[in-house]
């Protein structure tokens, strides 16, 4: 099924109030970490030439680690920032471009062979691919600041994401929009959120345990979480898409879709949407309060940093900001 541009001669869309009761804070290493993650990721050649790098800097994504992690002392914030822009480097490179779902689909050997076979700490020169090596680099660290738990957590999330790229590679390909049950379904995992959120109780030190992690109301507020930040990405990041290859993979195009809604009105429910999951955090917030764990509190917070922190920094990012203004649409 092709997707149809119901924006294409209509007034300037308008996004939805993006309501968040979760407190905001910046980070007070940003400056410096913004500085050495885009380092990291040129000396890792995870950037294709000087214009990437170029608008690499200008993204700042520094600033979104700063917002995500405020709490995270200098070396573990750059853990997390570095895997942020591996993640969007990974995204610019195999995810919004024209690459097939095969093509996808055979570069996962090498990844899983990191997060799987190789073992922390291993020279990553002898790792024949750059997105490879850096990730066996950002495995060496979250070891070294976290346990074998927490890489075991962050390794599975991270294959079920590697994976659910073929999926929406497949959609891309074949001009597909997904229903709305497996979109949901699937952007909790084409979104990444389960990685960073993995990582927050390394970034804090405050270690889950197993049993903690598993706990049905911290899954349930988990889930809550990720859908807020991947449902308020398709929002922000709607102008920048919706005339590209993956705006099949976008909920507003699915709701207008499978709805029958237009574009305006997918956006304003989605709205909706967002904030009932906002609602649910809350409420789950108090229920998981009454654990008394130190780290579960911890997680919360760290829930709650993304949810705010991601919103803080999309809407003042030229990843983002750049694509609503060229279309003239207004973020109101």
């Amino acid at each position: 099924m092709a997707v149809s541009n119901t924006h294409a001669h209509g007034p300037p869309l308008r996004l939805p109030v993006l309501s968040c009761p979760f407190p905001s804070e910046v980070n007070p290493h940003v400056e410096l970490v913004d500085r050495e993650t885009v380092e990291w990721a040129v000396t890792s050649e995870l950037l294709d030439g000087s214009e990437m790098v170029e608008r690499y800097r200008k993204a700042r994504y520094g600033w979104l680690g700063a917002r995500t992690y405020p709490y995270a002392g200098y070396h573990r914030l750059r853990l997390v920032t570095d895997w942020c822009v591996w993640l969007f480097a990974f995204d610019d490179v195999f995810c919004e471009t024209d690459r097939h779902a095969a093509e996808i689909a055979r570069s996962l050997p090498r990844f899983v062979t990191v997060l799987d076979d190789i073992e922390p700490g291993r020279d990553s020169r002898q790792v024949d691919d750059a997105f490879a090596r850096a990730l066996l680099d950002i495995k060496s660290r979250i070891i070294r600041y976290g346990d074998a738990d927490q890489l075991d957590r962050w390794c599975v999330v991270t294959k079920d994401y590697l994976a659910a790229q073929v999926w929406e590679a497949a959609n891309r390909q074949d001009r597909v929009v997904p229903t709305l049950g497996d979109y949901i379904l699937m952007r909790r995992r084409t979104g990444a959120m389960l990685t960073v959120f993995a990582l927050i109780d390394v970034a804090s030190g405050l270690r889950l345990t197993p049993q903690e992690w598993r706990h049905p109301d911290l899954r349930a507020i988990t889930q809550s979480a990720n859908d807020v930040v991947v449902w308020d990405n398709d929002l922000i990041s709607y102008a920048k898409e919706k005339g590209a290859g993956n705006s099949v993979n976008n909920l507003v195009n699915v709701l207008a879709r499978h709805r029958g809604y237009s574009c305006q009105q997918a956006m304003d429910e989605i709205g909706r949407m967002r904030d009932a999951a906002v609602a649910q955090m809350v409420e789950l917030r108090g229920v998981l309060a009454r654990l008394g764990s130190e780290a579960v509190d911890a997680y919360v917070r760290g829930l709650e940093y993304w949810v705010s922190g991601s919103v803080d920094y999309s809407l003042t990012s030229p990843r983002y900001t750049v694509a609503w203004q060229r279309e003239d649409l207004l973020a109101g």
